[in-house]
């Protein structure tokens, strides 16, 4: 690219669509190093060649929640029946024999 070129880039960032055609491998370059780039047809900015942000790869945390390394706890009184629960499920007249 000559040094012309390159002064003008640096003071109108738009590139008409033939220019971006040829130089389409060194725009992506300055693209992905931060710069925005505008390129357009017969005068008139048409698209932005810009950095893809990087995807941010989840943590075990977000993976597995709280559950790291399979360890999960249990209160010793998780499986037993909550009164105020099967009144919601039977109303007041809780049957005596569930099934367990």
């Amino acid at each position: 690219m000559s040094e012309e070129v390159q002064n003008r880039d640096m003071i109108n960032p738009s590139l008409n669509l033939y220019e971006a055609k040829t130089q389409l491998s060194s725009l992506v370059d300055r693209a992905a190093s931060g710069e925005e780039i505008i390129i357009a047809k017969a005068g008139k900015p048409m698209a932005r060649l810009v950095p893809l942000e990087a995807k941010k790869r989840p943590s075990l945390r977000e993976l597995a929640g709280q559950n790291i390394g399979g360890l999960t706890y249990m209160a010793p009184d998780f499986n037993d029946e909550d009164p105020e629960i099967l009144e919601l499920f039977y109303g007041p007249d809780i049957p005596e024999a569930l099934p367990k």
